[in-house]
């Protein structure tokens, strides 16, 4: 079972969440919030696997209170579900540690798969935001020696599937490039996480672009 807690400062769209979610057998409210500094307190409280999180709120805006929970409650997974799909905001909720970044146009269906991605441990973009990540990180400047070290961790085999989950691919699909079992690139890419101290794949994506090793030459 998957606990949600909802955090939205409009009743009708959290009433209209609650109604959706609800409607898998897969999935429990766990609470709501209206403000950011009511998400943060009743996450650490209830302890929800996953908060749906909207950016724009009083007092503490999504953004802040997914970098306040990415602090003290780690192991909830905060997914971003808003109608802003503007740059600094994905970016921004992305560093803050978000797993997932949504939009609130999203059919149904889809926001029930992004919240049991996301409780999985995996992270979730739409596909315009995962385009525009990847373009925006390639042409950030190349990074400091201590991220670049970072890398020397790594097996081949490991920077390569790195290389790999920057481009936006699926485990089956790392599994059909590197002409490997889908188990396999399953394990090359929960090892490549723990290496490098990482929570999901949008971080390792985030740490790809940054340490430049998938930068277009």
């Amino acid at each position: 079972m998957t606990r949600v807690l909802i955090a939205d400062d409009d009743h009708l769209m959290r009433a209209g969440l609650i109604e959706l979610l609800t409607a898998d057998p897969g999935i429990q409210i766990a609470g709501q919030a209206a403000t950011g500094h009511e998400a943060v307190e009743r996450a650490g409280r209830l302890a929800p696997d996953v908060v749906l999180m909207d950016v724009r709120m009083p007092d503490l805006d999504g953004i802040a209170a997914t970098r306040q929970l990415s602090r003290t409650a780690p192991e909830v997974k905060i997914l971003i579900l808003t109608t802003f799909e503007q740059d600094d905001y994905i970016f921004s909720a992305l560093r803050a540690g978000a797993s997932g970044f949504l939009l609130k146009r999203a059919r149904p269906e889809e926001l029930i798969s992004a919240v049991h991605t996301v409780a999985a441990g995996d992270a979730l973009l739409s596909p315009s935001v995962t385009r525009r990540v990847i373009d925006r990180l390639a042409q950030q400047p190349i990074p400091a020696l201590a991220d670049q070290a970072r890398l020397g961790l790594l097996t081949p085999r490991e920077r390569e599937t790195l290389e790999l989950i920057a481009r936006g691919l699926s485990n089956r699909e790392i599994a059909t490039a590197l002409v490997i079992e889908e188990s396999t690139a399953r394990s090359h890419v929960k090892r490549i996480l723990m290496k490098l101290g990482l929570r999901d794949r949008v971080q390792a994506v985030i740490f790809a672009y940054e340490t430049g090793i998938n930068r277009p030459r």
